[in-house]
């Protein structure tokens, strides 16, 4: 059955999970150790370097790390952002060569979620109403916002491996 068959059906979407579930799904202690060590970077687009620093470095705390030409297209900049525990958030930016508005298309990215400390969260979010980037917040810790060129962002202050109260690790 594919999405769209069941689309308006959620029984027979939720049965869909559950037969998903029961064929893949281990219980914790029967899963084999990742082969991954981590996250070593995501990487977006960027539409201007200096707007994208400013906006994840001064506005929500994620230190610039690096910032190198893009081997792959002269030119172009490769930048990091420090993320906490040795992850990082990278761009690219693409001076000459019109790749388009954000947009959201299978494969691609629908939202980024950001660990952060609670008691950092509502600084956050404070930080988020000061520089009048608009965002929604969930649950009382999720926020959701756009970043400047229209990438979802979630800053969530559940536990890694935790989701609203959830082992998902």
């Amino acid at each position: 059955m594919s999405s769209t068959d069941s689309a308006l059906d959620p029984a027979a979407i939720e049965q869909e999970r559950d037969r998903i579930r029961a064929a893949h799904l281990r219980p914790a202690g029967e899963r084999p150790a990742s082969t991954a060590r981590g996250l070593h970077h995501t990487a977006l687009i960027s539409s201007d370097v200096e707007r994208t620093v400013r906006f994840y470095q001064d506005v929500l705390g994620f230190p610039l790390t690096e910032l190198i030409e893009n081997r792959d297209y002269p030119g172009s900049s490769h930048f990091f952002f420090d993320i906490g525990h040795g992850n990082l958030l990278a761009f690219f930016d693409f001076p000459g060569l019109d790749v388009g508005p954000y947009a959201e298309v299978l494969g691609g990215l629908h939202h980024m979620a950001i660990s952060v400390d609670p008691e950092r969260w509502e600084e956050l979010v404070r930080r988020l109403t000061d520089a009048g980037v608009p965002h929604e917040v969930h649950s009382g810790v999720s926020v959701y916002f756009r970043d400047p060129d229209g990438a979802r962002i979630e800053l969530i202050a559940d536990p890694l491996g935790e989701m609203y109260g959830h082992r998902v690790l």
